[in-house]
């Protein structure tokens, strides 16, 4: 089942989004493994960050293995503080991913 995640860096910016991504996924324009679904941008008071991953699963070893240890090491010009964090198991995500 999709797992949806929403992250909010309050005080967030576009710049520390940017360095942050850079240190977190594969490429430009590539996403992690699992990741189905990522968006983000400036919000009310500060920076918001909304990805889908096919599984539960999938997003917890994004997160344990991948970016909990960059942002526990530092990453430069990234955010500096944890995020507000909302998880859900997505009921919709439209149009479907397709495999291939």
């Amino acid at each position: 089942m999709p797992y949806g995640i929403v992250h909010h860096f309050p005080g967030g910016t576009r710049e520390q989004y940017e360095a942050s991504l850079a240190a977190v996924h594969p490429g430009p324009d590539k996403l992690p493994d699992g990741q189905v679904f990522h968006v983000a941008g400036p919000s009310a008071d500060g920076w918001t960050i909304m990805a889908v991953h096919d599984s539960r699963e999938s997003w917890e070893r994004f997160r344990d293995q991948t970016l909990m240890p960059a942002m526990e090491a530092g990453i430069e010009g990234g955010f500096t503080g944890q995020p507000v964090e909302t998880t859900f198991e997505v009921h919709t995500l439209l149009p479907a991913p397709t495999n291939g």
